[in-house]
């Protein structure tokens, strides 16, 4: 066989923290059942399932016509009772000049006076009055309260709302909650704001990053498990609620150990290899188990030692003991 064109990379020494991989379910951020604030029939309903929408997008609108009519009616009345406070204004002002000069009576100006005063507060009850009804015409548009998807429909076009009644939930998707039982003997090992590394089952091949943001510390007294959570970013829209995660958390004390690129690692059968290169250009199989993973490394434990030159391209098809030309790659160092 000819030798084969491969990359190499050496075998490094580095400080590495064990990890500890427990299952967790993924869990919303925040999910609300949108509800109508104001009594009315549905005439348009746009929370379909599966929407996604923005802060303010609409979600169904409440029939408003007999509102818009009392809110036209109540301007109307508010523009009369302005034009009939200006008068009574005008009015008191000159009759405070005719009492002034003793041309009319005390109770003439009194009359002026309430009559300015009822206006003025007819006026300012209207005012109120017009802001209840916008207000209220606002409510009959409903609204998504924050960027989210709309998980489930609560009502339908020609149905009767009643105030409280659901008409859709949502839930925000951007960033995702995944709830995570730790056994005891690891809750002193958890630290808040700790960087975890997440994956799962059925999205293969993808990776996040996620950290820690709640350690209750009270344990369930039945299994003996702590409950925590850990918040990672849904930008992609990916992850689903009720997802079965698997999440890596640092745990323990930091050791010296041997670290290849993940590259190295080849998988045949039941067992883990990495192909050494010797001095005359020929490959060796190494058995190794893998540990904790530092990035694009990974621990291995076995027969590779820091300075090895390992193959990490080119690896899939190699055979013991076949000639190679290696030529180096170099990989991002371990951090």
């Amino acid at each position: 066989m000819p030798p084969s064109p491969v990359r190499v990379t050496e075998a490094r020494e580095h400080n590495v923290r064990r990890t500890l991989t427990l299952p967790g379910s993924v869990e919303a951020l925040n999910t609300s059942t949108i509800a109508s604030t104001v009594d009315g029939l549905v005439v348009e309903f746009a929370a379909r399932e599966g929407l996604r929408v923005k802060a303010g997008d609409k979600l169904a609108q409440i029939r408003s016509t007999t509102l818009e009519l009392r809110l036209e009616a109540l301007r109307a009345s508010h523009k009369e009772a302005r034009a009939r406070l200006k008068l009574a204004e005008s009015n008191l002002a000159r009759a405070k000049e005719l009492f002034d000069a003793q041309v009319v009576s005390r109770q003439q100006y009194d009359d002026a006076q309430s009559e300015f005063t009822a206006w003025q507060g007819r006026v300012e009850s209207l005012q109120a009055d017009i802001a209840r009804f916008e207000d209220e015409l606002d409510r009959c548009l409903i609204r998504a309260p924050f960027d989210g998807v709309v998980v489930r429909e609560r009502t339908e076009v020609g149905q009767w709302l009643a105030v409280g009644a659901p008409v859709a939930e949502v839930q925000s998707l951007h960033m995702v909650e995944i709830r995570v039982d730790v056994p005891e003997r690891y809750f002193p090992d958890l630290r808040l704001g700790a960087t975890v590394n997440v994956s799962f089952e059925s999205l293969p091949g993808f990776r996040a990053q996620g950290r820690l943001i709640a350690i209750v510390p009270r344990a369930d007294p039945q299994a003996r498990t702590f409950p925590i959570k850990v918040r990672v970013s849904n930008e992609s829209g990916r992850i689903g609620v009720g997802m079965l995660a698997q999440v890596a958390f640092p745990a323990g004390e930091t050791y010296r150990a041997t670290v290849v690129p993940k590259d190295a690692v080849v998988r045949r059968g039941p067992r883990d290899i990495v192909f050494r290169l010797n001095g005359d250009n020929t490959v060796e199989e190494v058995a190794v188990e893998t540990g904790t993973g530092v990035g694009v490394w990974v621990e291995v434990r076995g027969g590779v030692r820091p300075g090895d030159k390992v193959v990490t391209r080119g690896n899939e098809r190699l055979q013991p003991g076949q000639s190679v030309v290696p030529s180096p790659i170099q990989y991002e160092r371990p951090s």
